[in-house]
């Protein structure tokens, strides 16, 4: 199978966040009375953040009206935006700018979604002059479209912007299970789940992806092996 682009997830798939979104949003949740613990909060990564909140909020029987959830969204989008424009430890992820250069010379597109708000991506990708460089091709994330995940909808917008019209050339990439789950929803040709981020090997193993990785410097091997078997 020959791939015509990759759908990367950004924090803890391709950008090394040491538990810093689980800190914002637990500190979040905080200010607005909510005692979030932190497997309750992995449980939720990569799920939209509004649709985190929310059921949060919820499950501690707190208001989850969307003006309090959009209360409790913007401060932690403010929390964010510091950390990611400040926090030292904040840096590509280990092999992924060497990824993003072998897939384009490979002719292959690289875009990045995210269940951030654009904002939020947008300040990690200047951080790292991604899109000067060209190293990414697209970009977008959950508030841009009409579902976030588990919803197919940001990679069929990633693939109407590259002008890929079959989702069997499409391999989504991250952390989570829902990443997983939204790459099924797409119809990818390959979901690749990476154990780097919210998720351990086994959590991953247990949502079916088509491959786990230890990190994105295993990628290339894997594609390699799916091309000569024409499995995608």
């Amino acid at each position: 199978m020959t791939f015509q682009l990759a759908v990367f997830d950004m924090a803890g798939t391709t950008v090394h966040d040491p538990d810093l979104v689980v800190q914002a949003l637990r500190e979040a949740l905080a200010e607005a009375g909510c005692e979030a613990g932190v497997p309750e909060l992995r449980a939720l990564m990569g799920y939209t953040k509004p649709a985190a909140i929310r059921s949060l909020l919820a499950a501690h029987d707190l208001p989850a009206d969307d003006a309090h959830v959009m209360h409790v969204h913007a401060d932690f989008v403010q929390r964010m935006l510091h950390c990611y424009r400040t926090h030292e430890a904040v840096r590509p992820m280990a092999g992924a700018e060497d990824t993003f250069a072998w897939l384009h010379e490979r002719g292959i597109k690289v875009a990045l979604n995210t269940a951030f708000s654009q904002d939020i991506a947008e300040c990690l990708i200047e951080r790292f002059d991604w899109r000067r460089r060209g190293l990414i091709d697209a970009a977008t994330s959950a508030d841009r479209v009409v579902e976030g995940r588990p919803a197919p909808d940001m990679i069929r917008a990633l693939m109407a912007e590259g002008g890929v019209t079959d989702a069997a050339r499409v391999f989504k990439v991250g952390d989570t299970e829902v990443d997983i789950r939204e790459g099924r929803a797409a119809g990818c040709g390959l979901v690749v789940a990476v154990a780097t981020g919210a998720y351990t090997r086994a959590e991953l193993l247990a949502h079916h992806p088509d491959a786990v990785l230890d990190g994105l410097h295993e990628l290339a091997a894997l594609l390699d092996r799916a091309s000569q078997s024409h499995v995608a």
